[in-house]
């Protein structure tokens, strides 16, 4: 039972085309087409009011109304998930919406609420995200990951492909070399950013309307845009161990996962 008179809405972006995987929020997850598993993942939260796939390809609005899901046409020309959102967005009246990647199949409901809930607690705040802690070197190391440092009260200083904060003492050789050692050597403050956003609505339409801001543009981070401009972005700590889809190998992992007894 949603306990809160906010309305929320819950935007999935669905491109179609993709370089690295066309067609992946169709992709065959055991019987069933990715984007059905972040559907119905969002679904599960207890705070968000309806679910909209916003995709650019009729394929998508098929497979999203055959089980039936709530799917909306958006222009094919948007560089950004976020920009396809906004444009859900306007036509919508809810004062919050939640921006839910549809490469990550495992999300899910209680995960979702958390992101939300900053923005139900605390009026100025314009946006949040997710965050959860970096236990390997590799993934620390890892480009296509992307790192969040906080300041004390969890709010985020930067974003970064790079390995950040990068302690001054430590030898990289050593841990490539070594990477599984039973110490730990990280800093615990070591996070992992993880793709779910939480917009204010009005927020959310001025910020599709910024112009793209010269860190975005060269860590290719659109988040950035908001702190380069001055807003504060709230990062939940949460324990979840995101599967991103990115290419068909990854349908194994996520496939493993969910075979295997938690």
């Amino acid at each position: 039972m949603k306990k809160t008179q906010t309305k929320i809405s819950a935007v999935i972006p669905a491109r179609y085309g993709s370089t690295r995987f066309e067609g992946k929020p169709l992709a065959d997850i055991l019987g069933k087409p990715m984007i059905r598993y972040v559907y119905e993942g969002v679904r599960q939260s207890k705070l968000i009011d309806e679910v909209i796939v916003a995709t650019d390809d009729q394929r998508i609005i098929e497979a999203v109304k055959s089980f039936g899901g709530k799917a909306a046409m958006t222009s094919p020309t948007h560089f950004t998930g976020t920009d396809r959102v906004a444009e859900v967005a306007r036509k919508l009246r809810s004062e919050i919406i939640v921006n839910v990647q549809g490469d990550e199949p495992l999300i899910k409901g209680d995960i979702i609420d958390k992101a939300v809930s900053p923005l139900l607690s605390d009026d100025t705040l314009p946006m949040s995200t997710l965050m959860t802690r970096i236990e390997e070197v590799r993934d620390w190391l890892n480009p296509h990951i992307v790192k969040v440092v906080a300041d004390q009260k969890n709010f985020a200083l930067y974003f970064s492909r790079s390995p950040i904060p990068f302690p001054r003492d430590l030898q990289i050789g050593r841990l490539q070399s070594h990477p599984f050692g039973t110490d730990r050597p990280l800093p615990k403050r070591v996070f992992k950013h993880i793709g779910v956003y939480v917009f204010r609505r009005k927020f959310l339409l001025q910020f599709s309307k910024m112009k793209p801001t010269p860190l975005e543009k060269l860590e290719k981070l659109e988040q950035l845009r908001a702190l380069e401009n001055g807003w504060r972005i709230k990062v939940v700590l949460v324990d979840y161990e995101p599967i991103c889809v990115d290419t068909p190998e990854d349908i194994q992992r996520v496939e493993s996962f969910l075979v295997s007894p938690h």
